[in-house]
């Protein structure tokens, strides 16, 4: 039951793999480096240069996941392993993991605005204090 099916697609097994295992890596960097803002947050550190580091990291993350969707997608694509309207699913979470990489790209800039700012008022301080 189901022999010669799986010997029609065996060709699918090793990229299939490759790419599953690529994926759960790109989501445990993300988790790395989402603990890592975490505890910067939690130490009061998360405005700091140090930051930009970790927020970098995950969106390339985010892109090499999208990378691999879409090469999951090109795997699948051809012959009739699955419905084209598969693949065309597999595109559009390609297409949404590239989102969430605008989303986080955004939010490095309010970031890296925030931390000017901060860097800002320290400064003015230090003016203030030695006028005062």
């Amino acid at each position: 039951m189901g022999g010669p099916c799986l010997l029609l697609y065996a060709y699918l097994r090793s990229p299939f793999l490759a790419i599953t295992v690529l994926g759960f890596v790109t989501v445990e960097v993300v988790l790395v480096c989402v603990w890592r803002l975490v505890t910067m947050v939690r130490r009061g550190t998360v405005f700091t240069h140090a930051a930009f580091r970790w927020v970098d990291v995950v969106i390339g993350a985010f892109v090499a996941a999208a990378i691999l969707i879409f090469a999951l997608g090109a795997v699948l694509a051809p012959g009739e392993a699955v419905p084209p309207g598969m693949v065309l699913l597999v595109g559009g979470a390609g297409m949404a993991a590239l989102g969430v990489a605008l989303i986080v790209l955004v939010l490095r800039m309010l970031l890296a605005q925030a931390v000017a700012r901060d860097i800002e008022a320290a400064r003015m301080q230090a003016e203030l204090d030695e006028v005062i």
